[in-house]
């Protein structure tokens, strides 16, 4: 009988082919570590170096033990808000994880996804990296990654309707928004939620709407959601509030308005100048100031000192699981 073209170019024992794709990945594997810590070290480069080593220092020495304290405990308190994100996700893939399997994975993506910038695609590389070590197929990464961002956004509505309703004066000054639009945009917010938690609770299996296609999470889920989302943001405010109130005086709530108005702005006007929602924010609050010490508090805190911990940690769990490879 004649052999095809595929059966011709076939390795003759299927487990060759496994073996040298095994050997590949073996080969692979050390890139990608070196990778990791070089990526980490750009990183920190890249965000210390406009910076003196004396500003840095005199900037930290400036601000209260007690503020710094209370920044890295806000930092920390939304790492952990960050690790359910993962912990739900999984649950709404079909392939429940312990808590500190999705922990570690979720640490390790976002310490260098909030540091390398496009975080959907960089932390979702990493969340793929561990997740299919966990045994999830692609397709449920995949809908990992997509809860996660729908937790983001949720969490960035509901805190931004509460901003734009009850402030709506800020919305004004930073997006150029008339009070009474930034009001109605806060309760269409806050109105576009409510919407999502009766869909999860009607609909079961997929939504589609003119080709547009979601399968809603289960109402618990979608509760954890609405809970977990904003708390995470409201975190991140807290503990730029503490980095801020050290240089003025200035309220919790007048920073968690602005922040997530500035985070809506960005997104929905592109804030002019090329400014960055945190020098937005800041500059509003804090016009004429010398905020550079605030600014390098709360990056060091939020985001290099979980970078410096979590880019090694990846490093290491990529190493010890060559190594395990290897004694096989």
């Amino acid at each position: 009988m004649s052999r095809t073209f595929a059966d011709a170019h076939a390795p003759a024992d299927p487990r060759a082919a496994g073996g040298r794709a095994k050997s590949l990945k073996q080969r692979i594997a050390p890139f990608l570590v070196v990778g990791a810590i070089a990526l980490a070290g750009f990183l920190l480069w890249r965000t210390l170096r406009q910076y003196s080593f004396d500003e840095i220092v005199a900037s930290v020495l400036a601000v209260q033990p007690s503020r710094l304290a209370a920044a890295a405990g806000f930092a920390a308190a939304s790492y952990v808000c960050l690790t359910f994100f993962d912990f739900m996700a999984v649950r709404y893939a079909g392939t429940p994880l312990p808590y500190r399997r999705t922990a570690i994975a979720s640490f390790c993506a976002l310490s260098l996804g909030h540091n390398l910038g496009f975080a959907a695609v960089s932390s979702g590389a990493i969340r793929y990296r561990f997740y299919s070590r966990f045994g999830l197929s692609t397709g449920q990464v995949a809908k990992v990654i997509l809860f996660c961002g729908l937790t983001v956004g949720l969490g960035l509505m509901i805190l931004a309707g509460i901003a734009l309703s009850l402030q709506p004066t800020l919305a004004a000054e930073i997006a150029g928004l008339d009070p009474a639009i930034a009001r109605m945009l806060g309760l269409a917010c806050l109105a576009a939620a409510g919407i999502y938690l009766v869909l999860c609770a009607t609909v079961r299996g997929r939504l589609t709407i003119r080709g547009w296609s979601l399968e809603m999470p289960p109402l618990p889920l979608a509760l954890g959601q609405v809970v977990i989302g904003p708390l995470n943001f409201a975190c991140v405010a807290a503990c730029l509030h503490q980095a801020l109130a050290s240089a003025a005086d200035v309220s919790y709530f007048a920073v968690a308005s602005v922040y997530v108005t500035g985070n809506v702005a960005a997104l929905i006007t592109h804030v002019p100048g090329g400014l960055g929602v945190l020098e937005a924010t800041v500059i509003y609050l804090l016009p004429g100031a010398n905020f550079i010490g605030a600014l390098l508090v709360f990056r060091f805190v939020y985001f290099l000192v979980p970078l410096a911990i979590g880019g090694p940690t990846f490093a290491a769990i990529e190493l010890r699981l060559r190594h395990k490879k290897r004694r096989r």
